[in-house]
Order: structure tokens, then C-alpha cells, then sequence
């Protein structure tokens, strides 16, 4: 997953569901990717990774837990979106025992700081459309956590969900589903239904492929029965992450910065596909997993290769 980008409580009572999202998706000009483009204007390669991977839109990490500061950097990405009447797409990942402590351990110290954070990253999102990834991996890889710590962990996210719906109307939050080569449909239904992920009043839907290779076809079809086995709401749709899955998986569960991968479908809102609301560049492209450098640093080497 990307480098850290550089009064509990429910939310109120029912409301009607966000509209899922249409328009054009906004592309955040501060990225190590668009570093690199600007500052190697001479270098082969960089017509290429500009036109292949710099100038599509995609996501903005907010992996720092200093809440602190999360509301002025939250609203620095939702603030020139909504000016250019782009939707940005923005994942908040600091839920605390990050990655259960691999190559992107971190986040908040506790739950407590957690709700903090989550309250102030919500205040920063405005009143615009928005689309939230919320937490990847922490439904699907809660397994390193107790009983009793995934339990409240899967609280803390379905107070996540509301806090963020009740302060930023024009948001569109999306839960964790893991991947089509991961758990079985059933299985992560039933702990998305744990975590909040089927009521309206936390979530719009779930989103799957985060930082992972599996193809868009069976993306599609595992969300569709991921949500069917939920009883999600008709609202409930669907993201996919279709930025480095344009060879598929590779052999042998290879996730590290796999060699012979490429870039994906170009994101897009409703793209046609039933249930799903767009394809989207979660991972952005070139940022290591952490075998190609540190995890969340800007390999051009392996953009290249994703690009070409």
C-alpha cells in the first residue's frame, strides 16, 4: 500500500442514500508519480509513464494518524476537486494494526485515536461528492486480531461509516471485500456484515482489488455475490481497483511487486457493469509494495513495465 501521504458515538438516525456516483473523477496534481514526470522530462520513459499512468485519476492515501492535521489535508484534495466539479476518490488507512504489521504496519495508536481521526478526516470532506475507501484490508485481514479486538475494531469501522455519512452528505463510502482470490463470498459477507457494511446508514458499498492483480471480470462477479450474501441494499454497488490488473494474477500468489503485470481498465464511473458503481485507481501504479523499495515508494522502473 502507498506511502503515508505526505466523543464516540453514533451518527444520526436513517437517511436516504448517497446517489451513486457519475461525472468525471478527479486526478490530485501532488503524487510522487507527477514529482517524478515533472522533474525527468528528458528521461525515455517518461512520455510513457505521463500519458500512461500521471494523467489518470486516482486515489489520495491518508495513512497519517496526526488528526491533528487530517482535516487542512483532507480538504486540500476535496477543496480544487470540487472547484473543477471532479469527484476525488480518497482512502483513509489508519486503522490501528495496520497490514497486521507488514510491510504497511502503522495507523493509530488505539481505537480511541482512531475515532478522533475518523471524526476530523469527515470534517475536511465538505459537503461535495466524494468516494471513500475506508480502511483497506481491515475486514478481510482481521484475522491476526482477537475475538474481541476484531469485534471492536469492526465497530470502530461502522461508526467510521456513519460519522463520515452524517458529516459529508455527498460522500460515498465503500467496506473492505478483500479480493476474488481470497475468502469466499459467504465468508466476507458475513464479516462485512459485522463491521456495518450493510447498512445504509454506514455504508454505500464495498470495494475489492485493492493493490491486487485479480482480473475485473471476477472482481465483478465476487462483489456481485459478496453482496448478495450481505442483503445489501439496492443503493449498495460496488468498486474495483483495476489499476495494475491488466495481465491478471500472477503465479504462484506472487503480491510483491510481481514482474509482468499491467496497468488496468482507465477508471471510471458507472462503467456499465451491474451492481458496480466504477473502476478505479486505488493503488497507484509504480508505488512499490514493498519489495521494489520501501512500501509506498515511487519505483519509475517498475511504472515502466506497468506501462508499457
Amino acid at each position: 500500500s502507498p506511502r503515508p501521504e505526505n466523543t464516540r458515538g453514533p451518527g444520526s438516525g436513517p437517511r436516504a442514500a448517497t446517489p451513486a456516483p457519475d461525472g468525471r473523477l478527479y486526478r490530485h496534481p501532488d503524487s510522487q508519480v507527477g514529482e517524478w514526470v515533472r522533474g525527468n522530462p528528458d528521461d525515455p520513459r517518461q512520455a510513457v509513464i505521463d500519458s500512461q499512468i500521471a494523467s489518470r485519476p486516482a486515489a489520495v492515501w491518508f495513512a497519517d494518524p496526526d488528526a491533528s492535521t487530517v482535516t487542512s489535508r483532507v480538504r486540500a484534495v476535496t477543496s480544487p476537486a470540487a472547484a473543477q466539479g471532479r469527484i476525488p476518490v480518497l482512502v483513509a488507512y489508519t486503522i490501528p494494526q495496520r497490514d497486521c504489521g507488514q510491510y504497511s504496519a502503522g495507523g493509530a495508536v488505539d481505537l480511541d485515536a482512531y475515532d478522533r481521526w475518523i471524526d476530523r478526516f469527515a470534517t475536511g470532506i465538505g459537503t461535495g461528492r466524494v468516494i471513500v475507501i475506508l480502511e483497506p484490508d481491515s475486514v478481510a485481514q482481521a484475522h491476526c486480531l482477537s475475538e474481541k479486538d476484531r469485534r471492536a475494531r469492526f465497530a470502530s469501522l461502522a461508526r467510521a461509516g456513519r460519522v463520515v455519512k452524517r458529516v459529508a452528505p455527498g460522500a460515498r463510502v465503500y467496506y473492505d471485500a478483500g479480493h476474488s482470490g481470497w475468502h469466499a463470498a459467504r465468508k466476507q459477507a458475513g464479516l462485512l456484515r459485522e463491521a456495518g457494511a450493510a447498512s445504509p446508514e454506514s455504508s454505500d458499498g464495498v470495494f475489492s482489488n485493492v493493490s491486487n492483480f485479480r482480473r475485473t471480470r471476477d472482481e465483478a462477479r465476487y462483489v456481485r455475490e459478496v453482496l448478495a450474501a450481505m442483503d445489501a441494499p439496492a443503493s449498495h454497488g460496488a468498486v474495483i481497483d483495476t489499476s495494475r490488473n491488466g495481465n491478471g494474477p500472477p503465479p504462484q500468489g506472487k503480491w510483491c511487486d510481481p514482474p509482468g503485470r499491467k496497468v488496468g481498465r482507465a477508471p471510471a464511473l458507472a462503467p456499465g457493469e451491474a451492481r458496480v458503481d466504477a473502476y478505479l485507481w486505488v493503488k497507484l501504479p509504480g508505488e512499490s509494495d514493498g519489495c521494489r523499495g520501501a512500501a509506498g515508494a515511487f519505483s519509475p522502473s517498475y511504472a515502466y513495465e506497468l506501462a508499457r
